[in-house]
């Protein structure tokens, strides 16, 4: 699995690093049991802080994401069940980005157009 660190974008570089692993599970390019690089080696290879990849690994063990076994490493885990507090997680996510569309004059359909089409690139 390759993971792109943009620098540049205004997305932070620990949300970039968990956002590629977490899409990477949920393709099946990275499987449950397989050890993730240690967040000295992650840092070297991607050319960033180790502090940024340790607090990446940290969300995704948070989350359900990862497990994290101190010398063992990390390794990923198998993918959390969706709960009630994680749906209305997501549903507030949502009516913030559609608000914050529509205050840019994104019309309400064009959202759900979004929305289908990012569906349909997974």
């Amino acid at each position: 699995m390759l993971i792109k660190i943009e620098s540049e974008s205004q997305v932070p570089l620990f949300l970039q690093l968990r956002r590629q692993i977490v899409e990477g599970i949920v393709r099946g390019e990275l499987k449950p049991g397989e050890q993730l690089p240690s967040v000295r080696q992650f840092a070297v290879d991607l050319g960033i802080n180790f502090h940024t990849v340790n607090k990446a690994y940290s969300a995704l063990e948070a989350e359900g994401f990862v497990k994290i076994y101190g010398r063992k490493g990390v390794v990923v885990a198998e993918l959390p069940p969706y709960d009630t507090a994680f749906l209305q997680e997501l549903e507030e996510s949502l009516a913030s980005l559609f608000l914050e569309a529509k205050g840019r004059g994104v019309a309400p359909e064009l959202f759900e157009t979004l929305i289908r089409r990012a569906m349909n690139k997974n």
